[in-house]
């Protein structure tokens, strides 16, 4: 007995680790998602890969060793130790770019983040909504169950017809396919939530929606369009741009080169220093219209960014408004009493088993719009707020 006992205590451990709201999905999406994790390696490999820009060539060694006819072995060498490196302004300008170029990828980050936890909150609004759903159906069910077990004895009894007993039947059959259909559904948002955490499998078995966000229409499109990840990103694009613009600039800069030089002439030596210097004459040829052109097209990218976001955040909150005035017209306490009203009716047998499943099928029509709607304006909610996630 002690042994069933912990058995049973250890599957519903592992139920309630299984069934997890909202916020424990998207963790576990943002810790588990492939995509997520090959992006920061690649952010990581990126910043390495920028520190590079900023090392110091390398060290250069020459050896020239000079041979005579009158002189057996080497007659005379030369040693040229010599270390290149740009004008130290410049080390500063690629080191603030490689910082600006690091927010970009940051940002870009953060956009494919935004993306893949909206997707994963929209597989859990939906299997929320499919849960309202089974929970209808199976309020259905059981009161399809009831009315057969009622009829059957009074069709025993010759209080009922077989029509009538055959028209529960019928419902209840219709039920069975139902809730076999919603369930199918529900498999189908559990496997696209799980190829989204990566693998992991995960529930919610939840039938309460998130809260509504506070505030009117008017903060809220403030509010969304200011933490716009797409605009955030394009405008960190458009600094780092505007850097390499001033990194291209100091391209003319001649590069320095400094080292150490040895001469030698059978036993005699002489020691001295190597100061030179390149001048970027052609190397840096329209590399500053190049980073010009590229700090217009970012700017360019960036104003557009924002017009989209501003015009798609007015778009969601008029369907947002609209989907919540017309789910407001929807009074479930009243479909709710009309449903018992009708059994009632049906059970004291004022009301026929068809007149009470064409009135009751009209009343769950209505919830299944409600529901319907509901869902609808959850999904445009997420896609408001998704840069808050």
């Amino acid at each position: 007995m002690k042994h069933t006992a912990l058995f049973i205590a250890a599957l519903l451990a592992a139920a309630a680790a299984q069934a997890q709201t909202i916020e424990d999905v998207l963790r576990s999406v943002e810790q588990n998602n492939v995509e997520l994790k090959a992006a920061r390696k690649g952010n990581e490999a990126a910043a390495l890969e920028a520190k590079q820009v900023n090392n110091l060539e390398g060290l250069s060694v020459e050896y020239s060793p000079f041979f005579s006819g009158e002189v057996g072995g080497i007659a005379s060498s030369e040693l040229v130790v010599s270390q290149g490196f740009d004008f130290p302004t410049l080390y500063g300008a690629r080191k603030k770019a490689n910082r600006l170029q690091g927010d970009v990828r940051d940002m870009e980050y953060q956009t494919a983040r935004r993306d893949i936890l909206l997707q994963a909150k929209n597989f859990c609004l939906d299997l929320i909504f499919l849960n309202k759903q089974k929970a209808v159906l199976d309020e259905r069910r059981k009161n399809a169950d009831e009315l057969l077990a009622t009829f059957t004895e009074k069709y025993a009894r010759g209080d009922a017809t077989s029509l009538e007993l055959n028209k529960i039947k019928m419902e209840r059959m219709n039920l069975e396919t139902e809730l076999v259909q919603a369930e199918a559904a529900r498999t189908t948002a559990l496997r696209g939530l799980q190829a989204v955490n990566g693998g992991v499998a995960v529930d919610v078995t939840s039938t309460d929606y998130p809260a509504a966000p506070a505030g009117g229409y008017e903060a809220l499109y403030e509010r969304a369009v200011a933490a716009d990840r797409t605009v955030m990103a394009a405008q960190a694009a458009v600094r780092a741009a505007e850097q390499d613009v001033k990194v291209n600039r100091q391209g003319w800069i001649p590069k320095i080169e400094v080292g150490y030089r040895r001469n030698t002439d059978g036993d005699d030596a002489v020691h001295g220093f190597l100061i030179g210097g390149s001048i970027p004459l052609f190397a840096n040829k329209n590399k500053v219209k190049t980073a010009k052109a590229r700090q217009a097209e970012a700017e360019m990218r960036q104003a557009d960014a924002r017009i989209k976001a501003e015009n798609s955040t007015r778009a969601l909150l008029d369907e947002m408004r609209q989907l919540r005035a017309a789910a407001a017209a929807y009074d479930l306490p009243l479909m709710r009493e009309t449903l018992r009203l009708l059994r009632t009716a049906v059970d004291n047998g004022e009301l026929s088993v068809t007149d009470y499943y064409t009135e009751a099928d009209g009343v769950y029509l209505n919830m299944q719009s409600f529901l319907d709607l509901e869902r609808q304006y959850q999904g445009v909610v997420a896609d408001v707020m998704k840069n808050e996630l």
